[in-house]
Formats: structure tokens, sequence, C-alpha cells
């Protein structure tokens, strides 16, 4: 049977009029994305708690009036405060299987589904107002570094726990049953779920996971640097890490050699992918977790940070028919969210865009997306000569990670195709460096290639607490600045505070060198010129290097001297 839309239930309820409710589609129509319950509360033809009762009407679930609860500890104890803010629903009952959860929210089918996921517990939902939500979360809940201590020390207190953590550690006594019935244990679980949540909400790109002799170090990495999480009992090392192989289809059984994988979670309403890489250690298997949060990232070239004059010159080279346009530098410096950038500004209907990925990370609607896959053979070469089969008029290689891959990229740039991909070079020259390497000649590279983007991403200082300060002579001298030059200009830092974390710094920003070939550049390659040499003959023509443009980003007061010291080479 048909669910009845929301404005429906609310004229029926004799909450409004039908000549009301024609106003509100009108209104809902001038603001896309806004729910119609939403907008007749703003204009106060309904109360959050008829709201609250029609939502629950069209769902066919029970309203509760939480200020009327009182809830036990045991209850908000099987959901952390992460989760609560996160889905915005609060746990009200408790019967050994089953989990009642109230949400303001039951439109979004997604949380029930993705709490029985977390939890591992049936869940049956009821609604409550909005208002109802956030004052038991105040109330109930307390910070969020707390719970994660209370849950680490509830776990380091478990003598059961621990007894079968540490039976199962040692080699002679594996037994898979009981691997998996630890792993799948509730304090295992809820330790696992609130480090992903919370990594989630803060914008982590990682998750380290570390076993050494005496003790097991959780890390996140955000904003390009690792900070530590309260760690979890030692013994606990294994059963975390059998937990994350569990949930990422790994064999719990082989501890021996290195495994990758990948965890599809719905977080929020949203999508997260979780690349998952174990690797055994000494004192047991290592795992790392890069976070794809799809929703994080905003695909368009304005919001990259480039500058104007960069931001012009890389739009006429994406716009060229053919050759090659290569983005490096480390992982984590935002190649992937730059090409893919690109490719949605070329993203028409009068083009062919084909991406070959390892992993496929955003999913763009108008182009068409191949994941590798080495387990069947499946690898960028073989895949980039069918892709050449398809009529592409452009064509992204992940990596160009052999010579194979880089022939066949080359061939199909000399054919007619724009071809955009990465490599893992300090800058742009000596990206030229790296292809001879590979085994490329000197007259491909100068025949096919149109230009290369180096690029890092250093943090900015925090608006909030922002300050001038003085800097090391030193300091000056190592980041190549003349000291003469300095006068007149200052120097900024972030003193710290809530809205950093007391960090000093808050988001990231990047810094470019767009080296554009011409026919100078072309033959000093042929020519074998060394790397300082191509790089001051690029700079003649007008690039900017990795350490200049962060200087100038000193001047501004968006980053610190530290922060591009550590992302950039002295030239």
């Amino acid at each position: 049977m048909a669910v009845r839309r929301i404005g429906q239930v609310l004229v029926d309820m004799g909450f409004i009029t039908d000549e009301q409710l024609e106003h509100l589609l009108e209104e809902q129509q001038q603001r896309p994305g806004a729910l119609l319950g939403k907008i007749a509360e703003e204009m106060t033809l309904i109360s959050d708690e008829q709201l609250a009762q029609a939502l629950a009407e069209q769902q066919s679930m029970q309203v509760v009036s939480l200020g009327e609860l009182k809830l036990p500890p045991d209850v908000i104890s099987k959901l952390t405060e992460a989760m609560a803010q996160m889905y915005r629903v609060v746990p009200v009952h408790f019967d050994g299987s089953t989990l009642t959860v109230a949400t303001c929210d039951p439109q979004n089918l997604n949380i029930q589904d993705e709490l029985r996921t977390f939890l591992g517990y049936d869940i049956r939902m009821v609604v409550a107002t909005e208002r109802d939500i956030q004052a038991a979360v105040d109330k109930y809940y307390s910070s969020e570094l707390d719970t994660l201590e209370r849950v680490v020390a509830d776990l380091a207190g478990d003598l059961e726990l621990e007894a079968a953590a540490k039976a199962l550690a040692t080699e002679g006594a594996f037994n898979l049953t009981d691997a998996e019935a630890l792993a799948d244990s509730v304090p295992v679980r809820k330790l696992l779920n609130m480090v992903l949540l919370l990594a989630i909400k803060d914008h982590a790109s990682d998750i380290h996971f570390e076993p050494f002799e005496d003790e097991f170090r959780i890390r996140i990495k955000a904003e390009g640097v690792l900070y530590e999480m309260v760690p979890p009992p030692r013994h606990l090392a294994f059963a975390i890490t059998t937990r994350i192989k569990v949930m990422a289809n790994l064999d719990i059984a082989e501890r021996r050699l290195p495994q990758d994988g990948r965890i599809e979670l719905m977080v929020g309403g949203h999508p997260v992918d979780l690349r998952v890489s174990v690797l055994p250690t000494m004192f047991g298997e290592s795992v790392v977790m890069r976070i794809l949060d799809r929703s994080v990232v905003s695909l368009s070239l304005n919001n990259v940070g480039m500058n104007e004059e960069t931001l012009t010159h890389f739009r006429k080279i994406i716009d060229r028919p053919n050759g090659i346009v290569l983005v490096t530098g480390p992982t984590g410096s935002g190649k992937t969210t730059t090409l893919y950038s690109a490719l949605s500004e070329l993203n028409d209907i009068e083009d062919k865009l084909v991406t070959t990925e390892d992993p496929v990370e955003y999913d763009i609607d108008g182009i068409v997306q191949i994941p590798i896959d080495h387990d069947i053979g499946v690898t960028f070469a073989s895949c980039l000569r069918a892709i050449l089969r398809q009529d592409p008029d452009t064509i992204l290689v992940g990596e160009i990670r052999d010579l194979e891959t880089a022939e066949i990229a080359i061939q199909a740039s000399l054919t007619g195709h724009l071809v955009f991909s990465t490599l893992h070079t300090n800058d742009a020259p000596s990206t030229i460096t790296r292809l001879k390497d590979m085994g490329i000649q000197a007259f491909l590279i100068t025949a096919c290639l149109e230009a290369i983007l180096a690029q890092r991403l250093v943090r900015r200082i925090c608006t909030k607490c922002r300050e001038e300060t003085e800097v090391a002579r030193e300091l000056i001298v190592d980041c190549g600045i003349n000291p003469d030059d300095i006068k007149g200009k200052k120097f900024f830092r972030g003193r710290g505070c809530d809205n950093c974390n007391n960090t000093g710094y808050k988001g990231r920003v990047g810094l470019f060198e767009l080296m554009v070939m011409n026919d100078d550049l072309r033959d000093c390659i042929m020519r074998n010129v060394t790397t300082d040499e191509l790089r001051d003959k690029a700079a003649s023509y007008g690039m900017t290097t990795l350490r200049a443009y962060g200087i100038k980003f000193i001047f501004e007061g968006i980053t610190t001297i530290d922060e591009v010291l550590r992302e950039t080479m002295q030239e």
C-alpha cells in the first residue's frame, strides 16, 4: 500500500486546509530539497508536536513524549553520543534483542538499517519531536571524549573478555568460531563503531590501528596530521582487527599475509566507503582504513583552491582535444579531487568520458567508471586497451604505475584522446625524470605531454583564533625567504580554540605548481637537462613553484611557515 504524502496527512488530520497545502507546495518548489513538514512548521501553520503526530501517522509508528520518560542508563548506553547526534535519535527501550529508538525523521528509512548494521540488534522506531530529541541528547549524554574513555575503561575492566581475547591471541589456541564470536561481541562492536563515527564526523581521511609490544594505538588522520585517540587495552588488538576483517570480508584465519578489502557503510543517509589495508607486523596485524566520504567533497574546479591565474591556465589545458595531463603529489594531496573536478567541468552530453580507477571513489552521473580488480586480471593496462574500443573523448587513468600503462596512455593521446592521470612525484619537473625512469622515450614525452600539475595540501590557520606572531630568522631562511624582503610583512598563527580543537588550524588549502609544456621545455627534455635546469626554465615562463605558492599564503595570513616547510622542498 502506497504511503500517503505528508501534506495530505496534515490535511486529513485537520492540521491544515487544502488552500494552505497548495501554498506550501508552491513554497516548496521555490526551495529545492526542503521538507514540506518543516516548511509548514517554519510558517507556524503547525506545531512540532503536530508534525511528529503526522509523521507517525504517515509511517504507522507510535509517538512518544521524551520529556515525560525517564530513560535508564543501561538503555542509553546502547547508543553512543556520536551516533545519537549523527542520526538524531535516542534509545528509549531495550528488551534483550530489540532496541526501540525515537527519531524525528521517520521518513529516512536508512536510519533503521544503519543502526541495525552498527549495533547488531533489531531496531524498532518511534517518533518524537526534534526539540525533544536534542533535549534528551543534551540531558543523557556527556561529552564524546568522556564517552570514548568510558567505553575503553569498561573494556579494560571486562575480565571475561580479557580472558577470551588472551586465549585467542596465542597461535596454538586459535579457533575460528571463538574468534568470530569475540569480534562480534557488543563491547568490541561498540568501540569500533564509536571510532568510525567520530572519525567520519571529524572528516578524517584515515584511521590507523597499530599493535605494539605493550600497547594498541588508534590514531586518526585529519587535515593531513595524525592525532592519537584513547588507546584500548592491548589484549583487544586481535579482537578489533578481526572485527574489521569480518566487516571487510577478509580471511580472519590468515594472519601472515597482507590483505586488502573494502567496507561500504551508510552514515547519516550518505554513503561512506572504507578501503581497508591489513599488514602483518611483529606484534599483530596493523590496519589502516582510508575513509572516502562522498558527501564531503565538492567536485568543482572553483572549489579546489587554485588562484585565478593558475585556474585560467588549467582550464585552457583541459579544453584541449588531445594530449596527456598529469596531476602529481603524495597520497592524500587531493589529486583525485582535482581530476574529478576537471572531469565534472568537461562532463557534457556531446562528449564521452571514461575512467578506470582503483577503486572508483566518487560516482558521477554521465561518466562511465570502471573499477580495477587485479584478482581477475582487470588492470589499468587491460582496461585502457578496452576503453579505446569504446569511442571515448576523454579518459581518466587512476594512476600510471608501469611502462605498459604509460605506453597505452601515450597511444591514446596520440590518436586524438585527452588523457588524465596521476603520478607520485615531488614536484612538476621531477615528473619528467620519473617517466624516463619508467622507460618512456623522451620524444614520446614531448609529443603527448601537455601539462603537469603538482599539488600539496597545507592546513589553514583557524580564523577564530588567528593572531600575529614572531618567526625565527632561521625558519625564514630555511623557507627561502630573503630576510630583507619581510619588512612591513606580518606572520600569523592560530592560538588554539574550541573551533579548531586547540590545534590552531581549521581546514586545508592547496598549493599548486603548474608546468605547461612549450617548445623550449620540450627542447630541454630532448637534451636531457637536469631537473633543476628544467625547473628554472619553467619558472622563466611563469611557473610558480610549490614553495613560492606557499610563501604567498604565509604573507596573506592563510597558513604558517611551519606548514609550508613541512609540505614543500627547498628549491
